[in-house]
C-alpha cells in the first residue's frame, strides 16, 4: 500500500524511545524527514541513528514541551532545516511516580507536573504547529494517549485524567482544523513494555512490604494475562503502525477518531 509519505517532514515529540521512537521509525521508513523532540540527552543519538538506518534526513532537538517559547522555538529550527512541518505525532509524556490506589496515595502537589507536560504540552504543541498547517491547508496530528484515559485507570489517577483530556482536546482540535484539511486522531496504547509502564510497576513495588513485592515481569505478565483478550502484550511497532497508517494519505477520511491498539482489553473491560 502506497502511503505518500515520501519527502513530508513528521515531528515527533517524545521521539527519543518508547512508541514515540518506533513512530519515528514508521514514518521514517516510508520517506519522512524526522525531527525528533524530546527532553532525553541521547535524542540527538537518536535522531542521528535513524538516519543512518533509513537513509533520510532525521533531526533531534531538546526540547521540554511544557516551555512554549521552547516548541516555537524547536516549530522554527524544524522548519528552516527539514521543512514544512506536515505531520506530528504527539507522544511526550510523564507519569506521576507513584502508585495512586487508592488515589489518596497521591498527594494533590503530584498531579501538577504530569498536568503541565501531559496536558498543557498538548496545548503548546497544537498552537505552535497548527498555523503553518492552516496556512498550507494540509497536515495531520495523531496524539498518543492510552487505553488509561477511557478507562478511570486506579493505577495513576493524575495520569488516567490526563489522557481522558488528551481524548478530548483532540477531538476539540479535529473539529476547528477540518475546515483546513488538518486532521486529527487519537491513538490509545494498552499495555506496551515501555519505560514509562515500567514506572509504574516500579511506583507500585516501592509501597508494598518486602514479603508482597514481585518482579516486573511476574506483575505485568498477569495483568495481560487476566485484562488482555488476545493475552499478549502491544509493541511499540504495533502502536506505531496505526499511527503511521492515520498520517498518511489512506487515511484522508479519517479525523476525530479514538482508536485502541490494546489487544482488546477495552472491549473486555
Amino acid at each position: 500500500m502506497e502511503l505518500e509519505l515520501s519527502g513530508q517532514v513528521a515531528v515527533v515529540t517524545g521521539g527519543a524511545s518508547g512508541i514515540g521512537l518506533a513512530c519515528a521509525r514508521g514514518l521514517a521508513r516510508e520517506g519522512c524527514r524526522v525531527a525528533l523532540w524530546d527532553v532525553s540527552s541521547g535524542v540527538s543519538e537518536a535522531a542521528a541513528k535513524l538516519s543512518e538506518e533509513f537513509g533520510g534526513s532525521s533531526l533531534g532537538l531538546s526540547v521540554d514541551v511544557s516551555d512554549f517559547s521552547a516548541v516555537e522555538a524547536a516549530v522554527e529550527e524544524t522548519s528552516l532545516r527539514l521543512g514544512p512541518i506536515a505531520h506530528l505525532v504527539h507522544g511526550a509524556a510523564v507519569t506521576s511516580g507513584k502508585f495512586g490506589f487508592p488515589f489518596t496515595n497521591v498527594p494533590p502537589g503530584n498531579w501538577s507536573r504530569v498536568l503541565e507536560i501531559n496536558v498543557i504540552g498538548m496545548v503548546h504543541v497544537a498552537q505552535a504547529i497548527a498555523p503553518g498547517m492552516i496556512s498550507r491547508r494540509t497536515g495531520t496530528m495523531v496524539f498518543v494517549a492510552s487505553i488509561a484515559g477511557q478507562i478511570g485507570s486506579q493505577t495513576d489517577p493524575p495520569y488516567s485524567a490526563s489522557k481522558a483530556a488528551n481524548i478530548n482536546f483532540a477531538q476539540c482540535l479535529a473539529k476547528d482544523l477540518a475546515p483546513h484539511n488538518v486532521r486529527v486522531n487519537t491513538v490509545n496504547p494498552g499495555m506496551v513494555q515501555t519505560p514509562l509502564n515500567r514506572q509504574v510497576w516500579q511506583a507500585w513495588h516501592d509501597q508494598q512490604q518486602p514479603d508482597k513485592r514481585r518482579s516486573y515481569e511476574d506483575w505485568a505478565g498477569d495483568k495481560v494475562r487476566n485484562l488482555v483478550p488476545l493475552g499478549r502484550w502491544q509493541q511499540p511497532e504495533d502502536v506505531a503502525d496505526l499511527v503511521t497508517f492515520l498520517s498518511s494519505a489512506r487515511a484522508g477520511q479519517i479525523t476525530g477518531q479514538t482508536m485502541n491498539v490494546d489487544g482488546g482489553q477495552v472491549m473486555h473491560w
